[in-house]
């Protein structure tokens, strides 16, 4: 069995992983990120970035090599009738607008700016199957199995391995699962070149709902809400019934979606729910990103959150003020749980008094003092993260990305 020596290691090469692993690399660190895809080669969902995540991304010198479409604002349609318009171009630039970028191309250059750094390494096809540990602390992990069997020792060990995070199983950390939202997200993709559409739109349809933005290349994006629990029901029905619904709730891609949804393969479902780990790190362990706390899609603040966690535990790892960073984070990561709960009760839920309610609501909101509040935490977070490139031991190396 291969033993590897690191400083730190990180399970799980998704955005809060690399992040992680490029800062401290950076910063002469030995890092192995271990990973259990052997390529990027899979299905992503998470595409939108927010300005925070753009900032992080260009500190760290990768901003320009990810292709993308920008996007100028949020907004929530009824029909045909655009309730909220939220204008990220009235928020201070350079990074003033939301970007669609598949989730391929930010790891793509995550991972090349990685493997500029001497002190990184990866390990593809290599799960965590155990936890070392001494004296009550973790001391690294085993992965891998038979002849790619290995056993990677570090000073810490870094959970990034996502909602069914195996790190946080095997540390025997808990995990709180609240079924908050009435509904889940059957997502797909039209392919419609010269159509874009510069927007995150929330469309509302006769009580259907759907998710809609330009996906990178030449294609829409479209995440319809099903009940929450009901869409293998829904499946059951056959393709020629879920398309009829698809064409109901998005009449603008009826035909579109007549010529494209071909069979329920074309559907991903996401299981909606939110949660957090009920300890966020152990004596030798850390938790972020998805393995840490799960939210709901709305508001694209998965990827954001991810980078965040990223960029403050890098100091932190750095001085092992693990206490400050587990503060700081778990309020930045409550107040998205509370602020997407409001946005799924205002925008989602359906019902006489708040369907007659949300047009007004709509239209006055812009002019509160709140709005702009709201609008920046949305954007950066409640508490904006910050690279510590001064950390950075950066002689006779390109960090250009």
């Amino acid at each position: 069995m291969e033993v590897v020596e690191a400083d730190v290691c990180v399970v799980g090469g998704g955005p809060a992983g690399l992040t992680l692993a490029l800062l401290l690399a950076r910063s002469g660190r030995r890092v192995v990120v271990a990973e259990r895809m052997r390529s990027f080669d899979r299905e992503y969902r998470g595409e939108i970035l927010q300005p925070s995540a753009l900032a992080t991304l260009d500190s760290l010198g990768v901003l320009a090599e990810i292709e993308g479409y920008p996007l100028r604002s949020f907004q929530l349609a009824e029909r045909d009738r655009v309730l909220l318009d939220i204008d990220y171009s009235v928020l201070p630039g350079p990074h003033n607008h939301l970007l669609s970028v598949p989730q391929r191309h930010v790891l793509e250059a995550l991972h090349a700016a990685c493997l500029r750094e001497p002190g990184f390494r990866q390990l593809d096809g290599c799960s965590a199957n155990g936890l070392l540990e001494s004296d009550g602390r973790v001391t690294g992990i085993r992965c891998g199995t038979g002849d790619n069997a290995r056993e990677v020792r570090a000073e810490w060990t870094v959970a990034a391995d996502g909602r069914h995070s195996k790190t946080r199983q095997l540390a025997g950390i808990g995990y709180e699962r609240v079924d908050s939202f009435q509904h889940d997200i059957a997502w797909f993709k039209l392919h419609l070149p010269g159509r874009r559409t510069g927007t995150v739109r929330i469309h509302r349809q006769d009580g259907q709902i759907a998710l809609i933005h330009d996906s990178y290349p030449d294609r829409i994006q479209i995440g319809w809400l099903v009940p929450h629990g009901r869409f293998r029901e829904l499946a059951a029905a056959g393709i020629e019934s879920v398309k009829s619904q698809l064409r109901h709730a998005l009449p603008q891609y009826a035909g579109d979606i007549a010529e494209q949804v071909t069979s329920l393969a074309d559907l991903t479902l996401l299981d909606v729910f939110s949660g957090r780990a009920t300890a966020w790190r152990r004596d030798g362990l850390v938790l972020i990103g998805d393995a840490a706390h799960t939210h709901s899609p709305i508001g694209a603040q998965g990827i954001n959150l991810a980078l965040a966690d990223a960029v403050e535990l890098h100091p932190a790892l750095l001085d092992g003020d693990l206490g400050r960073f587990e503060r700081r984070r778990r309020e930045a990561v409550e107040s998205v749980f509370s602020l997407q709960g409001r946005q799924s009760k205002g925008m989602l839920s359906h019902g006489r008094v708040i369907d007659t309610l949300r047009p007004l609501v709509a239209k006055v909101l812009p002019k509160t003092p709140v709005y702009q509040k709201v609008l920046r935490t949305i954007a950066f977070g409640a508490q904006p993260p910050h690279v510590r490139t001064d950390l950075f031991q950066l002689e006779g190396r390109d960090v250009r990305g």
